[in-house]
């Protein structure tokens, strides 16, 4: 078939646009798209930095939250302690010595007692003041230091055995066992005074006191730092949430860290415990060795009220000296 001339320009004229238009597209097409794409990736970036914008402005307004939460639980932990810093009475003492008496009738033992020791010495004939003296100081003290002394030799076992319940919390936690299992695990296993202390606890729980009023009661109890910590740490956990067996377990470790460092400073001071019990016992025996040798000697401080009024001054100094070196050998820890 033969293509007029005229006909043949045109073919080539459109074959010259659509390449031009092939050429043009090829060179400028990977441009527009690669732009295109380019627009597209940064808008998808965009989005997944505000979206992890969005959840870190989330986590920082959780952690403010939770962070306020923790220290309105503190401040409202330590008003309350405040509020409880006040004076001991005579049953608290006697329930921190666990002993099962009454404070009236501790406080009637301990004035016959002093009535029975004042009375002896005023008819063996020594001066009515030495034996008033003794009758007042043995009935109104010797109450409150034996309740004072057991007290504080109970508080000592608890501390020593408390890190070994906490222990078992955590572990009773870790295998699935919510914390009043743990508990009563606790107040039947563990040893005393710390299984007393618990069963008081877990009794407690079941006429309807929570855990918190329970924890606050055995502080008053047992009012060490130890104590204190773990009612701190339940009280976060259950306002604010958490991982309670990390935080008993990072308490458990910090508590025999306290314990081992206790333990050291304590073979330290032995010999200043030593030498101060060997400088306060040496008059007393000074006194008993020429009491025995020679009763002459030392009979007018018991006969005279010069002398007895020397022996009061010489037991307050000795009283004061005491006092100041127990002060400088007591190391709380």
């Amino acid at each position: 078939m033969d293509i007029s001339p005229e006909n043949q320009a045109y073919i080539v004229a459109l074959l010259v646009a659509v390449s031009v238009f092939a050429a043009a597209f090829s060179l400028f097409g990977k441009r527009i798209k690669s732009r295109e794409t380019k627009t597209s990736r940064v808008q998808v970036v965009s989005g997944i930095a505000k979206n992890k914008a969005q959840v870190g402005n989330e986590n920082t307004e959780q952690s403010v939250l939770r962070r306020k939460a923790v220290q309105k639980q503190l401040k409202s932990l330590e008003d309350q302690q405040k509020a409880n810093k006040q004076k001991i009475s005579m049953q608290m003492r006697i329930d921190r010595a666990g002993l099962s008496i009454s404070a009236r009738a501790l406080v009637m033992i301990g004035l016959l007692l002093g009535a029975v020791i004042g009375g002896g010495l005023f008819i063996a004939g020594y001066s009515p003041y030495l034996a008033g003296a003794a009758s007042i100081a043995i009935g109104l003290g010797m109450p409150k230091w034996v309740v004072s002394f057991l007290g504080k030799r109970r508080i000592t076992k608890f501390s020593s055995e408390f890190v070994n319940a906490i222990d078992i919390i955590v572990r009773g936690i870790k295998s699935g066992l919510p914390v009043n299992d743990c508990l009563q695990i606790i107040a039947k296993e563990t040893a005393s005074p710390v299984r007393e202390e618990f069963m008081t606890i877990v009794s407690g729980q079941k006429v309807g006191v929570t855990l918190n009023q329970s924890l606050a009661r055995l502080y008053l109890r047992i009012p060490t730092s130890e104590v204190n910590f773990f009612n701190i740490v339940i009280a976060i956990q259950q306002q604010t949430g958490g991982n309670l067996a990390e935080a008993l377990g990072n308490l458990s470790t910090v508590l025999r860290a306290r314990k081992k460092m206790r333990g050291k400073v304590k073979a330290m001071s032995s010999e200043a415990k030593s030498s101060a019990l060997i400088i306060g016992s040496l008059p007393f025996l000074v006194m008993a060795g020429l009491y025995f040798s020679t009763p002459s000697y030392l009979e007018p401080l018991f006969t005279t009220r010069s002398g007895n009024l020397m022996l009061l001054g010489g037991g307050m100094w000795m009283s004061m000296g005491v006092l100041t070196m127990r002060k400088m050998i007591n190391f709380q820890i």
